[in-house]
């Protein structure tokens, strides 16, 4: 007599069959994925995709609409060079974002920089050699300084680094006495401060020193968190820091480090900015805290930590630049040039949470 599986009258066996069927078709349909979807892993997987696109998308657009003068050698290089101090800003603040953090502060602590070391060189006439380390060291301590009101004290980057902006400002302006130092000035006594500013000609294509060592900082930055173990624990802080603390990682010592090593690149910044600017000013680059998150954003670095890369940061600072110069050529006034920054903020924003919801 056959084995009556209940009222349907169905078996044992073929119920199991009809079921084991029914998970095949479930994890087919699981398994399929739309053309948005597909889209949707590709950029989860490729962060610097993001920046990528929307920078072939600008430069096609902008030499659509302003014509061959975009084009031209002198308008590209000319882009590369006004990104430079902001594509070194946009280095550090990268690094602190990865963390989950934020850092309002890396503009303030490269003019601090910049100021103490124009102030030793020119006016108390310390060797270059000298004064120009010390400027690195100063911004390495202001970081560090960030790193442990984050850690030791426990308070929000946002917050922390917020109350530093202020107070560094105020330093700068303390110390350098709210007077510039001129180019003569720098010129005479200390002229190596200015190295950075050295223009160098390559077929048309006039780049100054400091936008290689931009690119070098950006290459190595690259190495370091995709090379080393030091790199992939920076992600997992950011990604997790409980899961991170759990696997063996010392996330607050790993914080400090962070928040030094964006000093130290932010010392680095302020000799290309005296070198971009010509001379030493301690209210120049005032919205450097804000362009460089802007870069970072735009870039495809996610602000909640733990997703993105360092050469998005590069690609979203040379973007703001495509952007700022197309629309100056095609005639708008400044006005829009910020209006359209702020709505690719946003639209950056947004498609990160996109990105961000996909499904295994």
């Amino acid at each position: 007599m056959a084995d009556k599986g209940g009222p349907s009258g169905v078996s044992s066996s073929q119920g199991s069959a009809v079921a084991a069927a029914a998970d095949q078709v479930a994890s087919f349909e699981a398994g399929e994925r739309t053309a948005l979807q597909k889209i949707q892993h590709f950029l989860h997987g490729n962060p610097s995709m993001v920046p990528v696109l929307i920078m072939i998308f600008s430069v096609l657009a902008f030499g659509f609409v302003a014509g061959e003068r975009f084009f031209t050698a002198f308008n590209l290089s000319l882009i590369v060079q006004q990104v430079t101090v902001i594509g070194i800003l946009a280095c550090a603040q990268t690094l602190i974002i990865l963390t989950a953090g934020i850092d309002l502060s890396v503009a303030a602590i490269m003019v601090l920089s910049s100021v103490i070391m124009g102030k030793l060189a020119v006016t108390l006439g310390v060797p270059p050699i000298v004064a120009i380390p010390t400027g690195f060291a100063f911004g390495t301590l202001c970081g560090a300084i960030n790193g442990l009101l984050v850690t030791r004290l426990r308070l929000p980057p946002f917050i922390v680094t917020l109350g530093t902006w202020n107070i560094f400002f105020a330093l700068n302006i303390w110390y350098s006495g709210s007077q510039s130092i001129r180019s003569q000035d720098i010129d005479q006594i200390a002229p190596l401060l200015k190295f950075f500013g050295t223009r160098i000609n390559l077929g048309g294509f006039v780049f100054t020193t400091g936008s290689f060592l931009m690119i070098a900082i950006f290459a190595v930055l690259w190495y370091v968190l995709n090379k080393t173990a030091w790199g992939k624990h920076v992600y997992a802080v950011g990604d997790d820091k409980e899961a991170a603390e759990l696997a063996g990682i010392r996330t607050d010592r790993l914080l400090i480090q962070v928040y030094a090593l964006a000093g130290l690149i932010c010392g680095i910044g302020a000799w290309v900015a005296i070198g971009r600017v010509g001379s030493v000013s301690p209210q120049s680059f005032f919205d450097g805290n804000l362009d460089s998150i802007t870069a970072v954003v735009i870039g495809g670095t996610s602000l909640f930590g733990g997703r993105g890369s360092i050469l998005g940061a590069l690609f979203g600072a040379l973007i703001v630049g495509i952007f700022a110069s197309g629309l100056k050529l095609a005639g708008l006034d400044v006005l829009w040039q910020r209006f359209a920054i702020g709505c690719l903020i946003i639209a950056a924003v947004a498609l990160d949470q996109w990105i961000r919801k996909v499904s295994a």
